[in-house]
């Protein structure tokens, strides 16, 4: 049992009373269906042990480069990429069958093979660093090697689509000449190709490895030790203390539970399991459908990848290719992640309305103090990044005391203290979640590099210019698309990075602002895990409440919707995203867009203070995007007309009240 289940107790063991509870074995059953990354053999032995020394050495020599200096770039990435590839071929099967618990010879040959190519930059580092491009032919050799076990290293752990789309990239660059109109090339050499994707840092070794071996690693193991430490079930427990009473109180639990798991967590996925196993049958108990339970869960969680401060691996990069400090990353999301859980909530909210849902009894919640004065300290390692991050520190400082400070102060009490094996623990299982991430990164480096060495980026920016005719909402609504596509088989770091390299520059050739052009594909990759027919997070959800995968991703894209428009908001007018704009600026725009946000989730819902018609619905939902657009103009406007609908709302429900004391009557 680890410190989480020892947390649980007196309210939480009572709200459970009644709730149909969700197994261990039923979550990882879950995952291994929606989430190709948790599907890992179940190692036994000695087996195990080899692999559990190899994922406790790879973090502590990201550890210790982080606190005693980094390694040159090719040094720390090969060595980082060597890591990944040995867990990979021994904790991933070639298929995805169930495992005897011990590796045969030939899987122990195949993953040494795979960790020597991977350091085999940093075993020749000096001699290729000199080579200046005269490369040796069995540098040819082991390149071509790095870019195969790369491509089976990713779909044995990210999944085919990524594979597929890097194989592509690379068909692109051998045979470009046979490519039509804008994309064609005169074609470049295998050993060219070879040489570009392994043995410089324009390819797979390229910035985003380069910041997944440095920033998101910490971070990553930073919310390792946040699970042993029992800071989720913290989170669990604030939640319910806040809004558990309220009406519909699970689902409200669910959004704020997943806003806080946010800043810590940027997997939508495993938060949807993880938080959904407690949340989702509440939330059934109390009444709400089945597919309205898992679309909360799976929205909410989602929405963790865009909350500050830590928010998904992508936004380390996103820092990276525009060169700016990742607190100004961090800070423009600021209103943006608000506004989104914020809309949600408010679905939440009418939903519960409409149904007429209770909250749990007062009995079965805990105490807000009481939580605090037993684990509140959880939340000091949680500052301390932000503190550091805020004073100027880099990231990877801010994470690493993150890490330090996480164990100090979990050693204040004994239910959150870490013993030296929990510590490791937490080691072994920073690696493992860190692998999808290296590899998602190398398999994009290879897409990168492909770019680079083409010039496709600018002739595919230019070619969505010249299909949008110039017009800047069209090429959004492309890219838009694209993003939502690509994001259906490639996880967000890699969507990130390819739509960042292929549909950004051509919102910036339209004079967006590039901070605006990157968030705003890096939204649109976000929601790609609710927007149906391919999303993870809902079809997650769906398993844990037994509904329909389709109808539940149908609602979490309406849970969502501020994701869909806000993105829209801040290309036309930055200022949501602190550029350009004052703190009365500021002010002005998040009070508006709240209201603006509310007036959109009761026309989603269909209901405010009684049920709406459609022309109400509407009505509301355009004053809430003239709410929601930072302009005096616009606010002023929505607020009168949303008035005169409010108005109408309530003379609706002074009709009811009547009625509804005569019926019970």
């Amino acid at each position: 049992m680890n410190k989480e289940d020892n947390v649980k107790s007196g309210p939480l063991k009572t709200q459970m009373e009644g709730v149909e509870a969700v197994s261990k074995e039923e979550i990882e059953e879950i995952l291994k269906k929606v989430d190709r990354e948790s599907n890992i053999r179940p190692l036994k032995g000695v087996s195990h042990w080899i692999v559990y020394c190899i994922g406790v050495g790879w973090s502590v020599f990201q550890v210790y480069t982080a606190a005693f200096g980094l390694l040159p770039a090719q040094l720390q990435r090969s060595i980082h990429l060597a890591f990944a590839f040995a867990l990979a071929y021994l904790l991933f099967p070639f298929r995805s069958s169930k495992s005897s618990g011990q590796l045969k010879w030939y899987s122990w040959m195949f993953a040494a093979f795979a960790t020597l190519v991977g350091l085999y930059m940093g075993l020749n580092y000096m001699r290729i660093m000199e080579a200046g491009g005269d490369y040796a032919t069995v540098d040819y050799i082991f390149a071509g090697f790095g870019i195969l076990l790369t491509l089976e290293a990713a779909r044995r752990v990210v999944g085919l689509p990524i594979a597929c789309l890097a194989c592509f990239f690379l068909i692109y660059a051998y045979f470009g000449s046979y490519f039509p109109a804008f994309m064609e090339h005169r074609g470049y050499s295998l050993e060219r190709i070879a040489s570009h994707m392994y043995l410089t840092t324009e390819g797979i070794l390229g910035i985003p490895l380069g910041v997944c071996s440095t920033f998101i690693y910490l971070f990553i193991l930073f919310g390792s030790f946040r699970e042993k430490t029992g800071l989720g079930q913290l989170f669990i427990d604030i939640s319910n203390a806040i809004a558990g009473w309220a009406s519909g109180g699970p689902a409200k639990m669910a959004v704020i539970t997943s806003a806080l798991e946010g800043t810590v967590s940027g997997s939508s996925v495993a938060n949807t399991v993880e938080s959904g196993s407690l949340t989702i049958p509440m939330m059934k108990r109390l009444g709400y459908r089945p597919e309205f339970a898992a679309a909360v869960e799976a929205s909410s969680s989602t929405g963790g990848q865009i909350m500050p401060p830590i928010m998904g691996a992508a936004a380390f990069i996103m820092a990276e290719f525009l060169n700016m400090p990742y607190l100004q990353i961090a800070k423009a999301a600021i209103i943006p992640a608000c506004l989104y859980f914020f809309g949600v909530f408010m679905e939440v909210h009418f939903e519960a309305k409409r149904l007429k849902l209770r909250g749990l009894r007062k009995d079965e919640l805990p105490v807000f103090m009481d939580v605090m004065r037993e684990r509140g300290h959880l939340f000091v390692p949680l500052v301390s990044i932000i503190v550091f991050l805020s004073i100027g520190f880099t990231p990877l400082y801010a994470a690493l005391m993150g890490l330090v400070t996480c164990v100090v102060v979990g050693a204040m009490r004994k239910s959150t203290r870490m013993s030296l094996r929990e510590i490791a623990d937490a080691f072994e299982l920073g690696a493992r979640n860190a692998i999808g991430v290296a590899l998602a990164c190398a398999s994009a480096g290879i897409i990168i590099g492909v770019i680079t060495l083409t010039g496709l980026g600018l002739k595919l920016a230019n070619g969505l210019v010249d299909l949008a005719g110039g017009n800047l909402l069209l090429t959004l609504m492309f890219t838009m698309v694209t993003s939502i596509i690509l994001g259906m088989g490639a996880p967000t770091t890699a969507n990130y990075i390819i739509t960042s390299t292929i549909a950004a520059p051509a919102l910036i050739l339209l004079n967006v602002h590039p901070l605006a052009a990157h968030m705003f594909v890096f939204y649109f990759g976000i929601v790609a895990d609710i927007t149906p027919p391919v999303a993870l997070a809902a079809y997650a959800g769906a398993s844990i409440a037994k509904s329909d995968p389709l109808k539940t991703g149908i609602i979490s894209t309406k849970l969502a919707i501020g994701a869909f428009i806000v993105p829209f908001i801040f290309v036309y007018n930055p200022a949501m995203l602190w550029i350009n704009t004052t703190w009365v600026g500021i002010i002005q725009t998040l009070f508006t867009s709240c209201i603006g946000m509310t007036a959109i989730g009761a026309s989603m819902i269909g209901f405010f203070l009684s049920k709406m018609t459609w022309l109400e619905r509407g009505v509301f939902f355009i004053c809430g995007l003239m709410l929601i657009d930072p302009g005096l103009t616009t606010d002023i406007a929505g607020i009168l007309i949303l008035a005169i609908g409010v108005y109408f709302q309530w003379q609706k429900k002074r009709k009811e009240a009547p009625e509804e004391l005569a019926g019970a009557v």
